[in-house]
């Protein structure tokens, strides 16, 4: 592990564990989600600058509620409790928790106490986000109250000389007006971190420990074309050169053309001076998945497949020791931190089968979130427009279709998708959109076209705002454009006569569909 300053998220099931990762390192302080299991002389090992506890869905008095050893709050280091881990502070300090006579969910006017360091340059009236049926009824022994609302008496309290602080609310979403500022006041004044994540440094020192790791052995990188992939290939290519073999993967679950552009991107007529080598496997991959249904399973099918090919052009090459990939930090959380549930599994961490025929897998970004893997992009000099292309998933429209996948069903969306990005383009919309696509669901219907009944396909429109794409919002689409959409797919692509726009945030959805 680089050597570097780091606050540990200890995560008690909270669904916003890794946004609050994200929010400490935009304070340029490297953060890591950690199991709330995490044994205490691992966490002191570590030696963090700070702890902070997330929020989850237990109430800290019940038996089976998630708990860490009280003796953490002995060690002498900074702590900060969200939520849930305000009142597990409050629980495990002997303070009182209880059902609240009355729940707060949403935006809340929060009085504070600007004296302490936690709000010192915040608003005396400020709106937080509440989501609670727990409060603490009585803060403990050593405490002073530092925040409240009309219902909630300890909306944040603190033990200063202790290093000790909580907050009913959760600072890290948006939808906290001042939160970035106080979780600021917490990692540099509280924690009195430095600040020296930066992506320069990154860059400069991941080469270095990839060329340790590495050696003199080959490494095949599986290339998707997509901005995650894309810079990891880059990295091992200035760390290793010609001892790496890009391998592309063109399983027939891409966009329309998009076998072809990458490999004008990153094939020997390209920029790059890559070892590249597609492999067409389509069919492979549609008999594979016929007749599966289940997103987990499509997804671990995908995953499964794909190493398999990788072994294969290994061999062809010789000998390989290290395979590459481009997870990232999302990527590893959402497919399961210890008992946090899982999302989804991703091809590339929980869709891994349990055999793989390489030495070692490595990973360069796997403890980088989207935003950051763009800024190492820059920093690598890869051209704006491959580090800012559209998103997307491993798996590919395997998991934007809904139900069993099919060369039809694939044909259906690359077409819609196609037409959907052209006019997204065309009306300018596409610079203000963190992601935007089609998915095939698995619901036909009845429809007329040229006085006769048809009995088609429905898909969905998909476009969301988000910076970090562990929370996202629905975008609104022009009406014009999203009618432009819609009779062009209708007219255009065969097997469709309905066309839906998906209004859904990210929570309680995922920004895909599976």
């Amino acid at each position: 592990m680089l050597e570097r300053e780091q606050v540990i998220v200890l995560d008690f099931g909270g669904q916003y564990n890794q946004l609050i990762a994200r929010r400490v390192r935009e304070c340029h302080v490297y953060a890591e989600v950690l199991p709330y299991t995490t044994p205490l002389e691992e966490i002191r090992a570590r030696q963090p600058k700070g702890i902070i506890f997330t929020g989850g869905p237990n109430s800290v008095y019940l038996e089976e509620s998630p708990r860490c050893d009280a003796a953490i709050f002995e060690m002498g280091i900074p702590i900060l409790g969200i939520c849930y881990g305000s009142q597990l502070m409050a629980y495990l300090l002997k303070g009182r928790v209880e059902t609240a006579p009355v729940s707060e969910y949403g935006k809340t006017e929060v009085t504070v106490d600007r004296s302490s360091v936690l709000f010192g340059d915040v608003e005396e009236q400020t709106i937080c986000w509440m989501s609670h049926t727990d409060y603490i009824a009585e803060a403990p022994e050593g405490f002073r109250v530092t925040a409240c609302t009309p219902v909630c008496p300890v909306a944040a309290m603190e033990d200063a000389s202790r290093g000790l602080y909580a907050v009913q609310f959760h600072p890290e979403v948006l939808h906290t007006v001042e939160g970035t500022k106080m979780l600021y006041n917490f990692v540099r004044k509280v924690c009195g971190a430095r600040g020296d994540w930066k992506m320069d440094s990154f860059v400069e020192q991941t080469i270095g420990r990839l060329r340790e790791q590495i050696g003199d052995g080959r490494v095949l990188c599986a290339l998707s074309g997509g901005v995650d992939s894309s810079v990891a290939a880059v990295l091992l290519s200035k760390a290793v050169g010609k001892q790496l073999t890009c391998v592309f993967v063109d399983h027939g679950l891409l966009r329309k053309n998009e076998g072809d552009e990458v490999e004008a991107v990153f094939g020997p007529e390209g920029p790059y001076e890559l070892n590249f080598i597609r492999v067409n496997a389509q069919q492979r991959f549609y008999d594979k998945l016929k007749g599966v249904e289940e997103p987990e399973r499509k997804r671990k099918i995908i995953g499964e497949e794909f190493i398999r090919v990788f072994e294969e052009e290994a061999r062809k090459i010789g000998a390989v020791d290290f395979l590459a990939q481009g997870t990232i930090y999302p990527d590893v959380i959402e497919s399961g931190l210890g008992k946090s549930a899982t999302i989804k599994s991703h091809h590339n961490v929980g869709g891994l089968p349990d055999h793989v025929d390489f030495k070692e897998i490595v990973e360069p970004l796997r403890m980088l979130f989207k935003d950051e893997v763009r800024k190492a992009g820059l920093e690598l000099g890869i051209p704006e427009y491959l580090v800012y292309r559209q998103p997307f998933p491993g798996p590919g429209l395997g998991i934007r279709i809904i139900g069993e996948v099919t060369a039809d069903k694939v044909r259906i969306v690359q077409d819609a998708d196609a037409i959907y990005r052209e006019e997204i383009a065309k009306a300018g919309c596409d610079k203000d959109l963190g992601q935007y696509f089609t998915a095939l669901t698995n619901m036909r219907s009845v429809g007329v076209m040229g006085d006769e009944r048809t009995y088609d396909y429905t898909v969905a429109l998909r476009a969301v705002h988000t910076s970090d794409f562990m929370t996202a919002d629905a975008a609104q689409i022009p009406w014009e454009v999203l009618g432009r959409v819609t009779t062009r797919i209708v007219n255009e692509v065969r097997g469709v006569n309905r066309v839906m726009y998906d209004l859904t945030s990210k929570p309680p959805g995922t920004i895909e569909f599976e």
